[in-house]
């Protein structure tokens, strides 16, 4: 493991901590949403060993904003960062692996948190003229954050008049910003159906209301929507990725549980996908003479990139040097980030980690040189702003 000091060799800048040893550290100790209480101590004792000449701290649920004051601040820089994990077994066989069980770091929120540890440890010994506004926001994967953070205290004196953010992406490899101006991620929805009809004995389906072949009949109408309802030029998808029902390999179920996640590249899509599986659901219950209930959970707003914002961001990160930069299309991923960048603005870029697995996959293996990489370059880009 490296020493305590990591010189990056990029114009001076150096980061005062070991970016590779907080990464593992993190990785350790993924937490679900709004239950990052370990996450929370880690960033707080971080920053408790920071200069605390110009830092003010505040803390929301489990989440930190970190504030470090300007010398003579005219606006409010901003970067935000999740801190959650996910409900995924690690099958990575590192010797950091989780060490809470069912847990996993699978969607790089622990890069994410130790890039913006390793930004804040540069600026809060050396300020700059503005004020610059971290963000470690909780619950990103679930129930949603950035919403309720936004609502409740990213407000006053805590508002950014410019807020950035990142996310990994291991289809690049590590040197590599992806970015685009305009709609980066896309709108996106949980879905929940739960059929309700009548259980009882295999042997005697006429009297029984089955909800394992009601919800095999639904399944495979809402594949239909995208088809046959969505303009082809759009984008959208409908996955039930989750089907339960039943209790025993003998007995009619009762009750049968859907669980999946709709994606739109416009809001006008979704509210068409939404409409097209209610109508459906509705006519399944009359059909199957059962009761239908839907659940939308959570709803993530799509994130749009300001176009002066990014377009100064890629301009910066073409003369940085060192940094491939990658002008992509949009995704179907989702990121409550939008909900940041629908009132302020900004914009979020794909960070390259060159991992064989993908997001949220338990063998997800980031590439951790990207760690400085990202780390120089938004230290680098903030200078540019003053």
């Amino acid at each position: 493991m490296p020493g305590l000091f990591c010189h990056t060799g990029k114009e001076g800048l150096d980061m005062e901590t070991n970016l590779i040893a907080i990464r593992r550290d993190l990785h350790r100790i993924p937490e679900l949403g709004y239950k990052e209480h370990k996450t929370q101590r880690y960033i707080l004792d971080f920053i408790s060993r920071l200069p605390k000449g110009h830092l003010e701290v505040k803390t929301w649920k489990t989440g930190v904003l970190v504030k470090v004051k300007g010398t003579c601040p005219e606006k409010k820089i901003g970067y935000r960062t999740d801190i959650d994990g996910l409900p995924i077994k690690e099958e990575t066989g590192f010797p950091f692996q989780s060490e809470h069980e069912g847990n996993m770091h699978a969607c790089g929120h622990d890069f994410h948190m130790t890039i913006a540890l390793g930004i804040l440890s540069h600026f809060a010994s050396r300020p700059v003229k503005d004020d610059l506004i971290f963000i470690f926001q909780p619950a990103e994967e679930g129930p949603g954050g950035a919403k309720a953070m936004l609502e409740e205290v990213l407000h006053d004196e805590w508002q950014p008049d410019l807020v950035m953010a990142l996310h990994v992406a291991p289809e690049y490899p590590a040197g590599t910003v992806a970015v685009k101006k305009g709609l980066l991620f896309a709108n996106t929805s949980e879905l929940y159906i739960d059929l309700e009809g009548k259980g009882g004995h295999a042997a005697y389906p006429q009297h029984t209301k089955d909800m394992v072949v009601a919800a095999a009949h639904l399944v495979t109408q809402l594949q239909s929507i995208i088809s046959r309802n969505i303009d082809p030029l759009d984008s959208a998808v409908v996955t039930i990725g989750k089907i339960t029902g039943g209790t025993v390999q003998n007995a009619i179920a009762e009750h049968a549980r859907l669980e999946g996640t709709i994606r739109t590249l416009s809001s006008e899509a979704m509210e068409k996908v939404k409409h097209r599986i209610e109508t459906l659901t509705n006519g399944l219950s009359v059909g199957f003479e059962c009761r239908a209930e839907i659940d939308y959970g959570c709803n993530y707003y799509q994130v749009f990139n300001h176009p002066e914002e990014t377009a100064r961001f890629m301009d910066f990160v073409r003369s940085y040097g060192g940094v491939h930069l990658h002008e992509c299309r949009e995704a179907l991923t989702g990121e409550d980030f939008g909900y940041m960048l629908k009132e302020i603005p900004g914009f979020m870029f794909w960070l390259g980690v060159g991992s064989p697995y993908g997001l949220h996959h338990a063998k997800f293996a980031p590439d951790e040189r990207a760690l400085e990489t990202a780390a120089d370059l938004m230290i680098a880009y903030i200078l540019s702003l003053q």
